[in-house]
């Protein structure tokens, strides 16, 4: 008989931690005061099963920015999750956001994985589900909405609390508990790669938008993780993963009140620690940030989580610990409550060192009240749950349903901003020759953020295309303007010094009436982009050739209109200089 065939009605007693009619906090304690030490710890671990998010072994470490990840990469996935969850285990990581799954299909791998848990362990704890929700569920099939630099130019809470609200009750419907959004930090350089992910470069904006994310997502029955707490997007020079020179004032001033906002206005139950050290000290073991400010301060009684990789890099990129174990305890003292995305300096390292007086055990009970506490929230710890029950939504769901599609249309429409309409904007109606050229024109990747699944995943599975039906702005156009001739020609690509194309398309302009030039950027992971994660740049003008190409374009006389499509502000004088419109 397994842990999960076992129920309170088999022998006539509710276990205090699962009767519902107890407070939550009682519920807590009963089950605190049964768990072992090492049942303690696996609390507070995490499995990523089916990783495979780093990048192609051919690919050079350092050009690609990810060299920091490389020892935890070859450490993290190495235990089974029989093994993983013997003592119990606190998260599964990205069961649907891993691999090109359906719903359907990642449902069924939830009710694998947690029956796993539940049956390998002695008291049957169910596992939180996670996973990312920055454009939308970050799954195979799932709407893909605007990335968050274009809810900051909507300017709309409510409209932003609505989305977030959509994407978690699709979450929630096949088993995932935990959302890893919003970001909240506050863009201070332009160049850094992850400012597509962030609502801008004004607290005040950020804070309400972030909020109103917060609320939509825990309606529907979501954990949201605020991230990343805390400096992250101020590193020197705008590298990722780089050292943040600021002082207090400046971090006090700038880049906290986001954070405390959408705790004190949104509810936020959960912090991700950032990657940077601020001033010196990496966030992942500074108790003054995770502890003092976020806790004594602030009020906060959620999970504070590390980034995935966060506590083994204390060792390996910020040398401020000997090695992983060492790594642990310094992240658990601080106030990280539970390790992402696999147990690496948390486990056994953290048994050791409470069985050899090195570690108070408090410290350990701290963390796993707070995650517990979440755990009897979510209802993971009733009499009645099953694995099955968690992803009863998924027979039903649309992951892409016209309500989602209605409101991203209604977000990308509200982001967009008219810099200057010159001369040849709004389009005269009839028929008409139309030059569509640029590397953004007949992409539809070019819309979409670092963290959409198109982006994010699929490029290792090209034969499965997007995974959802995205038309690109020429295919808009051909639609908006049916007595229109459109001739395309694709001039350049987003990046690289390669000016074949631009024959091609400079003739193209030269027989139309108007020419629509459409740049900017196309998101990747760790330098496989010119936007996202670890894809930072040198300066602030388009990538490539792009800027030489609107230049030669302009010189054919036809009126251009330049779209840019970016993840960052571009300088835009030389391109504005030859448009007449952008």
């Amino acid at each position: 008989m397994t842990a999960l065939d076992r129920t309170p009605a088999m022998d006539g007693v509710l276990r205090p931690w699962q009767d519902p009619a107890l407070p939550v906090a009682d519920r807590v304690e009963a089950l605190l005061a049964e768990l072992t030490l090492e049942e303690k710890v696996g609390q507070l671990g995490s499995r990523w099963i089916g990783n495979d998010m780093q990048h192609e072994p051919e690919q050079d470490a350092e050009t690609l920015n990810v060299a920091p990840m490389q020892d935890v990469f070859a450490a993290s996935g190495t235990l089974p999750l029989d093994e993983a969850a013997r003592h119990g285990l606190g998260h599964l990581t990205r069961v649907h956001g891993s691999a090109p799954v359906t719903a359907r299909e990642g449902a069924a791998e939830v009710v694998r994985l947690q029956r796993a848990v539940v049956e390998r362990s002695r008291l049957g704890i169910p596992a939180i589900v996670h996973e990312e929700c920055l454009t939308g569920f970050t799954t195979y099939g799932a709407t893909v909405y605007p990335a968050a630099i274009a809810w900051g130019a909507t300017f709309d809470p409510g409209l932003v609390e609505r989305m977030a609200a959509a994407i978690g009750r699709d979450m929630r419907a096949v088993g995932v508990h935990q959302g890893l959004s919003p970001v909240l930090d506050v863009v201070r350089d332009y160049r850094w790669g992850r400012v597509e992910e962030t609502m801008g470069e004004d607290p005040y904006l950020v804070s309400m938008l972030g909020a109103a994310y917060v609320r939509g997502l825990e309606s529907a029955g979501v954990i949201a993780t605020l991230k990343h707490f805390a400096g992250y997007s101020a590193s020197r020079a705008a590298r990722n993963h780089g050292p943040v020179p600021m002082g207090r004032r400046e971090l006090m001033d700038m880049i906290l009140p986001t954070f405390e906002t959408a705790i004190a206005l949104g509810g936020a139950r959960s912090v991700m620690n950032s990657y940077s050290d601020v001033d010196g000290v990496p966030a992942g073991a500074d108790p003054w940030l995770l502890t003092e400010v976020l806790r004594e301060e602030w009020g906060f009684t959620g999970t504070v989580v590390s980034d995935y990789w966060a506590v083994p890099f204390l060792a390996s990129m910020h040398r401020v610990a000997a090695d992983t174990g060492e790594a642990g305890v310094q992240a658990l003292t601080a106030g990280i409550d539970v390790e992402l995305p696999d147990t690496l300096g948390f486990g056994r390292h953290l048994v050791e060192r409470v069985r050899g007086g090195e570690l108070p055990e408090s410290l350990i009970d701290r963390a796993v009240r707070r995650l517990l506490t979440q755990k009897v929230q979510l209802g993971l710890l009733d009499p009645d749950w099953t694995p099955e029950k968690s992803v009863a939504g998924a027979a039903g769901v649309d992951l892409d349903s016209p309500g989602n599609r209605a409101l991203a249309r209604e977000l990308a429409e509200r982001s967009i901003v008219l810099l200057d309409a010159g001369d040849a904007l709004p389009l005269p109606a009839g028929p008409r020759r139309i030059a569509v050229v640029g590397p953004c024109a007949d992409d539809p990747r070019t819309f979409m953020g670092c963290y959409a699944f198109p982006n994010h995943v699929l490029p290792r599975y090209p034969a499965l295309g997007l995974g959802i039906e995205a038309p690109s702005l020429l295919d808009g156009l051909r639609a908006e303007l049916p007595e229109a001739e459109l001739v395309h020609e694709r001039g350049c690509e987003v990046q690289g010094e390669d000016r074949s194309g631009f024959a091609a398309a400079l003739e193209a302009a030269r027989g139309a009436d108007l020419c629509v030039v459409a740049m900017g950027d196309l998101a990747g992971l760790f330098g496989l982009g010119t936007s996202g994660e670890g894809c930072d740049a040198d300066d602030l003008r388009l990538p490539g050739v792009q800027e030489d190409l609107v230049a030669e374009l302009a010189a054919t006389g036809t009126p251009v209109v330049a779209v840019v499509v970016s993840g960052r502000p571009y300088a835009l004088g030389r391109v504005h200089a030859g448009a007449a419109a952008l």
